[in-house]
């Protein structure tokens, strides 16, 4: 017979039972990032991907179904396409507090119109920004405005957001005198262990580095748990479609860390072309136990927009439309994003500027923003290129500067590239020893003289030091800052070369 002794006997076995074998957690990640200003679609091989009303269509439902989510932006929300040129980043404010972040790193394009700009941001925002390595309590326009970490809570759980910047910011931005950078992995950790010593034992890195960089910081990293990062735009996993970069490697890519566990680490490429969602499972002393193989989510035409962020859309759009949609000129074929383009921009560059007296024309790599599709190219299609509003500047340097500028480039990283207009050329080793990177060069098409002088053309972002060159920076000949836009020179090239070409002519030989 089951008496009321029995039953309470029986309840309170359950309690002990549910007291000595605590439940697991939960959350679920939903993360973005390099978004860059991509607030409608991107077109690849004619399908549209992205755009923020799809986006928070996909976020709203997993919202509603998955456990515990926490949406993260791991920065570069700046810079890529007609909006930023006018709204400066309150276009992309009003997008994101939309979303309902719960935090976002801070990218290294926030800072490219300067710490005002990103000031003016992050005064509208409505969810933290976050980076353990940045100080800015020097910088009127950003004190208190960057907090190293956040902490989330869901349930009676609560999550650490650490933040993080790529090293490289003063190099390939705009910070300001008054923006200092921290040692990174030792700002890092002294933020995840303040975090500790409070108690919270679910700790994340939010951080704009690189792939291969943050899975360093997870074998490096103690108690870090997820990393959900950016920068290097890399797509994980097995999502893809016709037109896509092939996957660099697995999502989530699982790290082992040196507590003897297991550390996430995740991207979700760029352009919000897809929706990161990793679910990862903690036992009760934080540890990661489980994490989920789905793999991120296409947004394309199949997710409908969202009805508030589509209106939102249209507001914005009314200033834009005319300007943006004017066609400027067409291509025959697609122009990747690689070195067609990068010559393409050079060859503009030198067109714009030979009467000047310019023989070569440099062009960074990480200028050139975007592809263009066959057929019309409007003003929005060509700003999207070249989304920076650079001048251009005309200098003299002497054949070992310029030999040593390409080297420069290669120094900061191996996987950067000065593309140089039709006409000069160099070979490029990256494994060989500094000052023998580079060979082979020619100008104008006749090999460089050490001691000549050489009129040359590049961005004002390049001729200040950007990317490294640092000897373009210190060069002590003419120098003179033309006014001209880089846009406006390429927009004025492809009016009169129309229909473009890829052109195929292995002006930089990579060895």
């Amino acid at each position: 017979m089951y008496t009321r002794d029995m039953r309470l006997r029986f309840l309170l076995l359950l309690f002990l039972s549910a007291a000595a074998f605590p439940a697991d957690f939960t959350a679920t990640f939903l993360h973005v990032n390099d978004t860059h200003d991509r607030i409608e679609p991107t077109v690849i091989q004619g399908k549209p991907y992205g755009g923020m009303p799809r986006l928070a269509t996909l976020i709203n439902r997993y919202r509603e179904t998955d456990p515990n989510p926490i949406v993260l932006h791991a920065g570069d929300a700046f810079q890529g396409t007609f909006y930023f040129n006018v709204y400066e980043g309150l276009a992309d404010v009003a997008f994101l507090n939309a979303l309902h972040l719960d935090a976002m790193a801070v990218g290294n394009h926030e800072f490219d119109k300067g710490p005002a700009t990103l000031g003016a941001f992050a005064r509208n925002a409505q969810f933290p920004l976050v980076s353990a390595n940045l100080d800015v309590s020097a910088e009127p326009a950003l004190q208190s405005r960057i907090r190293g970490s956040v902490i989330v809570t869901r349930g009676t759980e609560r999550i650490g957001i650490v933040g993080g910047i790529t090293d490289t910011l003063p190099t390939i931005s705009s910070p300001g005198p008054n923006v200092r950078l921290r040692e990174l992995n030792a700002s890092l950790q002294s933020e995840i262990d303040a975090l500790t010593r409070q108690g919270i034992n679910k700790i994340v890195l939010l951080t704009h580095i690189g792939y291969e960089e943050e899975q360093q910081l997870a074998r490096t990293l103690h108690n870090v748990d997820v990393i959900v990062g950016g920068h290097s735009h890399t797509l994980l996993g097995t999502t893809t479609a016709p037109g896509w970069p092939d996957a660099r490697g697995p999502y989530p890519t699982v790290v082992d860390n040196p507590d003897q566990g297991k550390t996430i680490v995740v991207q979700s490429w760029e352009g919000e072309k897809v929706l990161g969602r990793v679910q990862v499972t903690f036992d009760e002393q934080g540890r990661v136990t489980r994490w989920s193989t789905t793999q991120p989510v296409m947004v394309d035409e199949t997710v409908a927009e969202d009805a508030t962020l589509h209106t939102l859309v249209e507001a914005f759009q009314k200033p834009l439309l005319q300007q943006r949609d004017r066609k400027v000129g067409s291509a025959a074929e697609a122009i990747p994003q690689n070195a067609a383009m990068g010559e393409l921009i050079a060859d503009a560059m030198l067109a714009a500027t030979a009467k000047q007296g310019a023989v070569a024309a440099l062009m960074n790599i990480g200028g050139v923003r975007a592809a263009l599709e066959p057929g019309d190219i409007t003003y929005g299609a060509a700003l999207s290129v070249q989304p920076f509003n650079n001048t251009l500047v005309v200098m003299d340097v002497s054949g070992a500067q310029l030999q040593q500028a390409l080297e420069d480039i290669v120094e900061a990283s191996r996987f950067r590239v000065l593309w140089i207009s039709a006409g000069s050329s160099y070979a490029l080793d990256p494994t060989q020893p500094a000052g023998r990177r580079v060979t082979e060069l020619m100008i104008a098409g006749k090999p460089v003289d050490r001691n000549a002088t050489y009129r040359i053309t590049t961005n004002n972002f390049v001729a200040g030091g950007g990317d490294g060159v640092e000897t373009l920076k210190s060069a002590k000949g003419y120098r003179y800052d033309t006014g001209m836009i880089d846009s406006d020179a390429f927009i004025d090239y492809i009016a009169a070369h129309s229909p473009l070409r890829a052109k195929i002519e292995n002006r930089v030989d990579r060895k």
